[in-house]
């Protein structure tokens, strides 16, 4: 009896230490998943690179409409705020001439399927999957960007 209660014990102390390292392991490996380009970003990654200097637009599959250049000019450096959905991610700021998208990110098996950059009304990105889209759309409210409902 003595000897089953030992290998009882020895067994279920060897299951605790592995699920401890398994455990480990995982958060080692997701941790170095989503600090990857494309990964899910926390909201103070956001933050940081919101505060950093604006980086070039990702291009699309789509082209620019016809009478517009690469980059728009800033009109103003209003207010900015980082958007996400499952299938990208978007920076927008509103400013003087209204909301513009200041940059955009499909997810990974995502790809930018339409881009309406602004400054307008509203913006507008769509990110297209295998077996799903994602539309964001961008309004001013006051001088914040928020996420509405496509009408």
């Amino acid at each position: 009896m003595g000897r089953s209660i030992l290998v009882a014990t020895g067994w279920v102390a060897t299951a605790a230490i592995a699920t401890v390292i398994g455990l480990g392991a995982i958060r080692l490996v997701g941790e170095s998943l989503t600090g990857t380009p494309g990964g899910v970003r926390s909201e103070a990654e956001i933050e940081r690179a919101l505060a950093a200097p604006e980086p070039a637009p990702t291009t699309s599959t789509t082209s620019a409409a016809p009478g517009t250049t690469g980059t728009a000019p800033s009109a103003s450096s209003g207010v900015r705020r980082g958007f996400a959905t499952d299938g990208g991610t978007a920076v927008a700021e509103c400013g003087v001439g209204g909301v513009r998208l200041v940059s955009w990110a499909p997810a990974q098996g995502y790809r930018v399927r339409d881009v309406d950059r602004g400054p307008d009304d509203d913006v507008e990105v769509t990110f297209q999957g295998a077996t799903r889209e994602y539309e964001l759309k961008v309004r001013c409210i006051g001088s914040e960007p928020v996420a509405v409902a496509d009408d």
